[in-house]
């Protein structure tokens, strides 16, 4: 049995410091002493200081700290799921990628504003130990890393939390004859910004605008930059469950073709589906971006899918690469298929496509440093800006399409009509091949989405044609979303009272009873001021059918026998959001105790 000691104070208004040691006769010792403006930890050969604008430490140890978004993972550690925690040891280096070395240079310092840069932007562990291992620094090094290093990297008891839990498991690995010091310094300021974020992303997942300015407002008067600011909100964002299913799943296929070398088409498939659920969840894309860079290379790609990165540095080789004298003009036919190779990039999340961007552009700023003709770079900077109209058109239309409670805008649809007339003079078929047949073609495209994207582009011709405002298409995309958002709460209103009161509501005298009374306790409720359509509480008990139908006699027999065949059949002639189904699945399986990777396998039969 251990006892422990427990220093806490503030260095300042932004930093906060917890330490610890613990020992078998831990009241018996003294470890720690101020000098001047320096707070110093101390035992024999380790010492750790917290000075007014650094820290400075030397003797053995190290740093840990939970992974997040900004800090340097190796691949090693991101392939590995039960690796959480980043571990620094004093004196390691890394000789080539996987082969670590120790040294006795153990020494050394670090800013406050650098550590929370490199590490986690809330909290940083340090420590230090005595007994359990003996020599030289170098020694005792390799000694702890072989002792700590893999509780330390996998513990999940590393956080903002009380550290009663990790200091037993750290010293339950211990002599019992050592001591074990832990300092934790936590950034006030930063852990402010999260916990505001994680309050409000956690209530309303689509923050309201006032809510997020005022937020915004807080990050400047605590002095938080941009990089923090948004490293702490992924962090967030991907700690929330609904998101962090996604995101590890995603990573988790990544890590097997990695390891294989290659990428087939169920994976790919897979893949896809991942990436349009995280546009519906508003997960950010650099959470991707890196597994991505991380994981995923050249020859992940089957050879029969890259004929579009060929054509492409073809093309960019020949206009911009070429010698002075060759006309070097871009024609639409080549903007044409440069267009159609990034749509086929972004479907595929392949980054080689940006990479042959950056090498063309790279070259172009060569060939002008050396004294050559400012025409290829005028002609990539023609190309990157309609790049840019394709990203920002993709982005806008998949929002509308897959996002719910999206608010849009009289400023977005002008873009768009922009956007449009420059995509026509190129060729007036790119506007619906670049971003509309895609749409159409997805399978998580919902019935509202649907009908958001036909009036969207519907209303973009007869804006064009002179037959339509941009206030009056905007009009009617808004009530698009808000017969959306009502039959959200009839669904969520109607399945409860159903659950909880009635048994029966197939006669239409019961759906009318049914209606009257929902209209009022809406009423009470003040979600809703008129009438309800009964066209659409139609729709919702219909719908409620459809769901009760599947649940109790079609996906039992699709799990048992594993029909994928009805299971899409159902799926394509219901009329049901793929979106909503297969969160209604994965409610079945889990009230139901059920494998997971059951259901994965199921879907994964759709994909092939």
């Amino acid at each position: 049995m251990h006892q422990e000691i427990r220093l806490h104070g503030h260095l300042d208004d932004t930093i906060e410091y917890f330490a610890v040691m613990a020992a078998r006769d831990a009241y018996t010792r003294y470890f720690f002493e101020a000098a001047g403006e320096n707070l110093r930890f101390f035992s024999p050969g380790n010492e750790f200081v917290l000075g007014r604008e650094q820290i400075v430490h030397r003797g053995n140890g190290g740093s840990f700290c939970e992974y997040m978004f900004g800090v340097d993972q190796p691949i090693a550690d991101l392939a590995k799921t039960e690796v959480r925690n980043r571990l620094v040891l004093y004196g390691a280096i890394y000789k080539d990628e996987n082969q670590l070395e120790f040294t006795g240079q153990t020494e050394g310092y670090s800013s406050y504003e650098k550590l929370f840069f490199e590490g986690n932007a809330l909290y940083n562990c340090f420590f230090f130990l005595t007994g359990s291992v003996a020599g030289t620094l170098r020694e005792q090094q390799e000694n702890i890393a072989r002792l700590l290093g893999k509780t330390l990297k996998r513990s999940e008891n590393v956080g903002l939390g009380d550290d009663a839990e990790l200091l037993d498991e750290i010293y339950s690995l211990l002599g019992h004859r050592s001591s074990l010091y832990l300092v934790k310094l936590i950034h006030k300021k930063h852990k402010a910004y999260h916990d505001a974020f994680k309050e409000l992303y956690f209530s309303y997942k689509s923050i309201p605008d006032e809510e997020f300015q005022s937020l915004q407002g807080r990050a400047e008067k605590w002095g938080i930059d941009r990089y923090q600011q948004e490293r702490i909100r992924i962090d967030v964002m991907y700690k929330h469950p609904d998101n962090q299913r996604i995101v590890d799943e995603y990573k988790n296929i990544l890590i097997d073709c990695n390891r294989k070398g290659s990428i087939n088409q169920p994976e790919n498939a897979r893949l896809t589906r991942l990436k349009t659920l995280s546009v519906r969840n508003k997960i950010p894309s650099a959470l991707f971006y890196t597994i991505d860079e991380m994981l995923k290379h050249d020859k992940l790609v089957d050879l029969d899918e890259q004929d579009y990165l060929a054509e492409t540095r073809q093309v960019l080789e020949g206009i911009f690469l070429t010698e002075a004298q060759i006309d070097a003009s871009i024609t639409a036919e080549d903007m044409k298929l440069l267009l159609h190779a990034k749509r086929q990039a972004t479907e595929n999340r392949d980054h080689t496509f940006e990479h042959i961007l950056l090498e063309t552009g790279k070259a172009c700023d060569e060939k002008i440093h050396e004294g050559g003709d400012l025409a290829p770079l005028e002609h990539f900077s023609y190309i990157i800006t309609y790049f840019d109209r394709y990203d920002n058109t993709y982005a806008n239309i998949n929002e509308l399409a897959f996002m719910e409670n999206i608010k849009y805008s009289e400023e977005k649809i002008r873009s768009l009509l922009g956007n449009k007339k420059e995509f026509d003079i190129i060729d007036p078929g790119l506007w619906k091949g670049l971003f509309f047949q895609q749409v159409y073609e997805n399978k998580y495209l919902g019935q509202f989405g649907r009908k958001k994207i036909q009036c969207l582009a519907k209303g973009l011709r007869a804006i064009e044609e002179s037959r339509l405002a941009v206030p009056d298409l905007l009009g009617q995309l808004r009530g698009i979303e808000e017969e959306e958002h009502l039959y959200n709460i009839l669904l969520s209103h109607v399945k409860d009272r159903i659950r909880n009161f009635y048994s029966r509501y197939n006669t239409r005298v019961e759906q009318d009873a049914l209606l009257l009374e929902i209209a009022e306790e809406l009423r009470n409720k003040g979600l809703v001021a008129e009438e309800i359509p009964p066209a659409l509480f139609r729709d919702v008990v219909v719908n409620i059918k459809k769901e009760a139908i599947y649940l109790h006699n079609l996906l039992p027999k699709i799990v048992a026998e594993r029909d994928v065949a009805l299971r899409e059949d159902f799926l394509d002639n219901s009329g049901l959001d793929r979106f909503y189904v297969e969160e209604l699945e994965r409610e079945y399986f889990e009230l139901n105790n059920l494998d997971m990777e059951d259901l994965y396998l199921i879907r994964k039969g759709y994909a092939a």
